[in-house]
């Protein structure tokens, strides 16, 4: 492949670069498995609070616009005065955050007190996914694909289980079951608080690599074409996200509308849907380290869209399956497009980091919000057909074939 891939990601030679830590990366994606459990607990207990709040679709998508909203607008914060002042131990703290955030969910009465329950958990989500995603880096080595995906891949997992979670515990006892839940927070604030011990005391590996590869990349990429590619990234995260915001927050209603199932039932489809977005994520990274991360990023945009054209009109059986194809090939690309950014910008890890997560949850809860809106004034399946048209025109409309070549150039 002829292309720049050496300036923007040569390695440096240094053992210290080179060396993937791997019981740090699992650490991290163990915490990483326990914080999206957690978070997942929120959109599992929509079915709940719908019914005995009665709740519109409308303030449901609010509910995940305010979870979202709040860590979209933090993240790049977080990342930004971590890049410039380390704070190893902040990933403790912010799960604090979530811990009191359950806390306070699981007594919630009102409305208003479940927003205010739910934005806790977003300020520690805002601060858990831009400094757990620099302790990836750090520990990566040369295999900086394979760990942001085995870092991904425990999110996942944790979001894929939490549906099920809520299924046997929460369903049909209310969501002051929720409470269950605390001693599995207690567990990652400990867990991550051993890991930021080995992040202050391994802090040089993330300066010493961006002071190596840094400087070869800066040296050959023109901001506006770094500027271009970011913004490619972005538009390809506003795609996926937006409709991934339509599974995660209406896939239960969807399947309850259409297809009469119950909410346990609901919420193992939703759990298979997930556990296909885990399995997609680890897959993703190291065929991108492998083949091109290119090819991986366009084969996850191009290839969803007509398992999502179909699933609208399919029975219960093929939308099962057509969800696990959506799932799978949606989910391969984050770790992709996230090494891609951290490349384009070095020296800058938990900023772009902190953004990128940051925008993704953004486009999700702005996404739930909209089609929470549209679902009230036409249908829950209506909103379905509607996703599946935006990754077909995200297909179609995609930049002309020789300025994308020319600008991937520099970016692959």
């Amino acid at each position: 492949m002829k292309t720049t891939i050496s300036a923007v990601s040569a390695e440096p030679r240094s053992p210290i670069i080179q060396n993937t830590v791997i019981p740090v990366l699992i650490a991290i994606s163990f915490s990483h498995f326990l914080n999206d459990t957690l978070q997942s607990l929120i959109p599992a207990t929509y079915p709940l609070l719908k019914t005995s709040l009665r709740l519109t679709y409308t303030q449901i998508g609010l509910i995940t616009l305010t979870y979202q909203l709040i860590a979209s607008l933090l993240q790049p914060v977080v990342g930004y005065v971590t890049d410039r002042r380390p704070q190893p131990y902040s990933l403790a703290v912010g799960m604090g955050f979530t811990l009191v955030g359950l806390a306070l969910l699981s007594l919630a009465g009102t409305y208003p007190m479940i927003l205010f329950s739910v934005a806790l958990v977003g300020m520690g989500s805002a601060v858990f996914h831009p400094e757990s995603s620099r302790v990836a880096h750090m520990a990566a080595g040369k295999h900086r694909g394979l760990a942001q995906s085995v870092f991904q891949v425990g999110g996942n997992a944790g979001s894929s289980l939490g549906p099920l979670l809520a299924a046997v515990i929460i369903t049909g006892k209310g969501h002051s079951q929720i409470a269950w839940f605390i001693p599995v927070a207690m567990l990652a604030i400990l867990v991550l608080w051993r890991v930021g011990r080995w992040y202050g005391e391994n802090s040089g590996r993330t300066h010493h690599a961006t002071s190596i590869s840094g400087n070869s990349t800066q040296a050959h990429l023109p901001k506006k074409t770094v500027v271009f590619s970011i913004s490619i990234l972005l538009v390809l995260i506003f795609s996926k996200y937006f409709y991934l915001a339509s599974m995660t927050s209406y896939f239960t209603f969807y399947l309850i509308s259409r297809f009469q199932l119950t909410i346990a039932d609901a919420q193992v489809h939703l759990f298979l849907f997930l556990l296909a977005v885990a399995a997609g994520t680890v897959i993703g990274g190291p065929i991108g380290d492998r083949f091109g991360r290119k090819y991986v990023i366009w084969g996850s945009i191009l290839g969803a869209a007509p398992f999502a054209l179909a699933m609208p009109y399919a029975n219960l059986i093929w939308t099962t399956i057509l969800s696990l194809f959506i799932g799978l090939i949606l989910s391969s690309a984050f770790s992709a497009i996230l090494v891609y950014a951290q490349e384009l910008v070095p020296g800058k890890v938990g900023m772009i980091s902190g953004f990128f997560f940051g925008f993704a949850f953004g486009m999700g809860g702005i996404g739930s919000a909209v089609l929470g809106v549209i679902a009230d004034q036409t249908s829950i399946i209506y909103v379905y057909r509607l996703c599946a048209f935006l990754l077909k025109t995200t297909k179609t409309s995609r930049p002309g074939r020789s300025t994308w070549s020319l600008r991937c150039r520099y970016i692959v």
